[in-house]
């Protein structure tokens, strides 16, 4: 019999390089955070001392909206009796070109979250598996192995798993500076590009988040304007990843790529969006990512690939029922809003009564949270140690900034629209504790009104009760669930 025990070498050498390489990214803190949640998630009554799971960036804050439209469009579904009369229709479509009446619905939705100034070609929708399937397809599409794509940082942390994990594209990352409330400026741009060339790298293009992950924040038109400028100067590729397009909830009003493009003389071929329903719609499970490419060489080559991750035509066809319903639309979008920017300021007030600023933001699902005093020291290594204390002592699962690369110490982003409004409180008072801790004013409050997990916050940062090296595990899979399953 064959001997199949053997070193972790010997099964990798057994493996395809692109299986085993670390480009997924999975061994950043922002990916470890998800860890310590998985193992000890919180609950109000099942479990009041468990992890908190801030370091999800879902939308969840009106889905009694969707599932009231659903009660009262059961013909929507062919999983019910009024609908089920669609079912082998729906069952058997599998063009990847999409069901007409979604691409329709999709490109009349993406209109109406950019207010109506600018308008999308159904004919240019192309399907992906997410944001995550759709940036990738458009990397595929646009660059090779070892090309290089500007990326302004902070970044979202998976866009490194995105898009160069299977596609060999390189992300560069050019830095924005807290001074400056994190703007990207031509001047960083001309420099990053410049060094790229000094270096033998070929860069592509440049790929932005508007509004911003983990930011919270929007381009304004003129910073959009010598963006395109930049790209068309340099003939390289402007991809704009829009998917947290319809969560600005105050001004000023979100600005598209597609709107600024209308008022410039340029290249359309190098312009390029990427749109989603997970943030817009609170609906990261039904996998809807597009691609919106101006380039019709484009559009025709991200079809052919987008064999690869396909919308269901179940979910199309539900979609385009919903999406098509413009009452529900202007309904949804306008609730939505008025409900992130509530919590949004029930939050961020509630980190001013301990004197905890966040970046000034009108977007996104998140707070870009400055944690800098709390730092021992101004070094990532200290935010590390902060980030460990956090997790372990105060449970609240936040991600670094490091893991956002960014390029200073000590910011945090937290995510307030992934739970409820108790929920809310529970973090927040776990936050004032640790900072009233840390002030010492927290020794003046009763030892016998303090609850279990807020004891566990006497130890100092010098403490060797931190989240234990050997439990963050660098096995773990994909943050699309709140429920990781770690792998030993």
């Amino acid at each position: 019999m064959m001997n199949t025990t053997g070193s972790g070498n010997h099964h990798h050498r057994l493996l395809s390089k692109i299986a085993t390489n670390d480009e997924h990214g999975e061994n950043s803190l922002y990916f470890h955070g998800w860890k310590a949640y998985d193992d000890n998630p919180f609950h109000l009554t099942q479990n009041p001392n468990g992890v908190i799971q801030m370091g999800l960036a879902e939308n969840q804050l009106s889905f009694d909206l969707i599932e009231d439209w659903m009660k009262k469009n059961q013909r929507a579904s062919i999983c019910t009796t009024e609908g089920v009369h669609m079912f082998k229709e729906i069952a058997n479509f599998q063009d990847y070109h999409g069901l007409p009446e979604f691409r329709n619905a999709v490109a009349k939705f993406m209109g109406k979250v950019r207010g109506g100034r600018a308008e999308f070609d159904p004919k240019r929708i192309v399907m992906g598996g997410g944001a995550t399937g759709a940036n990738e397809l458009l990397m595929f599409c646009l660059a090779d192995p070892g090309d290089a794509f500007l990326v302004p940082s902070p970044y979202y942390p998976a866009f490194d798993r995105d898009l160069r994990w299977r596609t060999g594209v390189k992300l560069l990352p050019v830095e924005c500076k807290s001074s400056d409330s994190f703007r990207i400026t031509r001047e960083a741009l001309e420099e990053a590009y410049e060094k790229a060339s000094e270096s033998n790298i070929r860069v592509k293009g440049l790929i932005i988040g508007n509004p911003s992950n983990p930011l919270g924040t929007i381009m304004d038109r003129n910073t959009l304007k010598s963006l395109v400028s930049f790209v068309n100067d340099k003939n390289i590729h402007f991809v704009c990843d829009e998917i947290y397009a319809a969560t600005v909830f105050k001004q000023p009003e979100f600005i598209s790529v597609s709107e600024i493009i209308q008022e410039m003389d340029c290249n359309l071929d190098l312009i390029h969006v990427v749109y989603s329903l997970s943030k817009d719609m609170g609906m990261p499970g039904f996998r809807v990512g597009i691609v919106y490419s101006y380039n019709d060489e484009v559009v025709t080559c991200a079809r052919k690939m987008s064999s690869f991750g396909l919308v269901s035509s179940q979910t199309q066809h539900l979609l385009a029922s919903m999406l098509s319903d413009d009452e529900f639309v202007e309904r949804f979008i306008g609730e939505s809003s008025r409900r992130l920017e509530n919590r949004h300021r029930t939050f961020t007030e509630g980190l001013k009564e301990v004197e905890i600023k966040c970046l000034e933001g009108n977007a996104g699902l998140f707070c870009w949270m400055d944690l800098r005093p709390l730092l021992k020291e101004a070094t990532f290594e200290a935010e590390t140690e902060l980030w460990k204390v956090i997790i372990n002592q105060v449970k609240l699962n936040v991600s670094p900034g490091s893991s956002f690369h960014c390029s200073e110490p000590g910011w945090f982003r937290v995510c307030f629209a992934n739970m409820d409004d108790e929920t809310v409180q529970v973090a927040l008072q776990r936050i004032r504790t640790f900072v009233d801790e840390k002030k010492g004013a927290g020794k003046a409050a009763p030892e016998k009104k303090k609850k279990q997990w807020q004891r566990n916050l006497r130890l100092s940062f010098s403490s060797g009760r931190i989240y234990e090296d050997g439990c963050l595990s660098p096995h773990v899979l994909s943050p699309h669930s709140p429920m990781l399953r770690a792998q030993t």
